[in-house]
């Protein structure tokens, strides 16, 4: 199966999870609508797995997801002089219809 990549973003399934800061969709539901977040694969202090916590998170309160939160993902934009991401440009979360499962129970 190929993979999904829409405007930049591909499947969770394919995540970067050598520990480096990637962005992620975080799926919508009752605390808000999707949005964008900016996350890396790691070990909470006092706990045994790994999970994605958000990295302007403390170490007092991490904000972690598992991969059932998140809808997709993409490498840091490499800023350069024709596109600073500080001058306002705003990232656009992926659409969760863009990657259900083809074919599959989703579970």
């Amino acid at each position: 199966m190929a993979e999904t990549v829409t405007q930049g973003w591909a499947a969770m399934k394919g995540a970067d999870r050598s520990g480096e800061r990637i962005l992620v969709t975080v799926r919508g539901g009752e605390q808000g609508p999707p949005e964008v977040d900016t996350v890396r694969w790691a070990t909470p202090r006092g706990a045994h797995e790994k999970c994605w916590i958000a990295t302007d998170s403390g170490p007092e309160a991490p904000v972690t997801y598992e991969d059932d939160d998140l809808v997709a993902w993409m490498p840091l934009p490499t800023p350069t002089a024709d596109r600073n991401l500080s001058g306002g440009e705003a990232i656009e979360p992926a659409r969760e219809s863009d990657f259900l499962e083809q074919g599959g129970s989703g579970i």
